[in-house]
């Protein structure tokens, strides 16, 4: 005989799988009985499958993003480099991305935690700037900078703070006023701006700093942007991992890069491999077109 299940269990049930949707798939117990929901209602809805218990206090739906579990499974929050990527912003692509390969879970867990990380984590001890609760799910967009800043190298790390400043999930007015306490966010402060277009451009005019040259962005001529000018007339096109395949868009990237040509422009063209995986040939090459004299070539007035 089929057990009949009272209407007013099935509704809490479903309110109380419904507010952990609301929280991004995951919340601690404790939240939940703060909410209104009693023990027995979370044991109702993971014995049913609509929840799915973590350790012994996290409760996470089952379509939770793995990433948000792996944070859950240690008592702590998805930061740096994975909670970038959570936010939509522009993250560091490895060699091995195409290859599907999973790539280790940053979590920010408390300072008394343990120190021995699994295979699949990247654990985070450091305090960040911003305070969070206990039982908070997400890391605030500041705490995640932090992290990404001491986590990854330069260039890397400037180009996920400018993606946050494109999504205007920060302002780079406000990131120079926080008390960072960290050599790497100060300096990465000082330099985030909101004239790169996309990670890939971070990096090139980055990469272009360190090595001593300046590149000046968001330049118009012949009615398009340029992605880069060095001096007077050495302009820099990149091209975005979108534009393969595109036969379309690379037509008329050359047809741009023409145009330049005969306005006296000398016209280097990189794409999204060359850029984060070949850098060296990358700056080898400008640096010897401008040992040629390609950036103070006269050109037709574009302003």
């Amino acid at each position: 005989m089929a057990q009949i299940v009272e209407p007013a269990i099935v509704a809490r049930r479903r309110a109380l799988i419904a507010w952990t949707h609301r929280r991004h798939g995951v919340s601690h117990t404790s939240d939940a009985r703060a909410a209104g929901f009693s023990r027995y209602e979370m044991a109702d809805a993971v014995s049913t499958g609509g929840l799915v218990r973590v350790r012994r206090s996290w409760l996470v739906t089952p379509d939770c993003d793995p990433r948000r579990v792996i944070a859950a499974s240690h008592g702590g929050r998805v930061t740096c480099v994975s909670a970038a990527g959570l936010l939509g912003l522009w993250v560091p692509p490895t060699e091995d991305d195409a290859g599907g390969i999973a790539q280790p879970i940053h979590v920010a867990v408390p300072g008394t935690s343990s120190r021995h990380p699994s295979d699949d984590t990247v654990l985070h001890w450091a305090t960040g700037p911003a305070p969070v609760g206990r039982n908070m799910t997400d890391e605030p967009i500041l705490n995640v900078l932090f992290h990404v800043a001491h986590c990854l190298p330069r260039s890397d790390a400037l180009a996920v703070w400018e993606s946050a400043i494109r999504k205007k999930l920060t302002d780079p007015a406000v990131l120079r006023h926080v008390a960072w306490r960290r050599a790497e966010a100060i300096a990465l402060a000082d330099l985030a701006s909101s004239l790169s277009d996309s990670g890939l451009e971070t990096r090139f005019v980055d990469g272009m700093r360190q090595a001593g040259v300046s590149v000046r962005q968001q330049i118009w001529i012949d009615g398009h942007p340029l992605d880069g000018l060095i001096g007077d007339s050495l302009a820099v096109q990149l091209d975005g991992f979108e534009h393969h395949g595109n036969p379309s868009a690379r037509r008329r990237d050359l047809a741009a890069d023409a145009r330049l040509v005969t306005r006296g422009f000398v016209v280097l063209r990189f794409d999204y491999q060359q850029v984060l995986f070949g850098w060296d040939i990358v700056r080898e090459t400008v640096l010897t077109a401008m040992a040629q004299g390609a950036h103070e070539r006269p050109v037709a007035r574009y302003r």
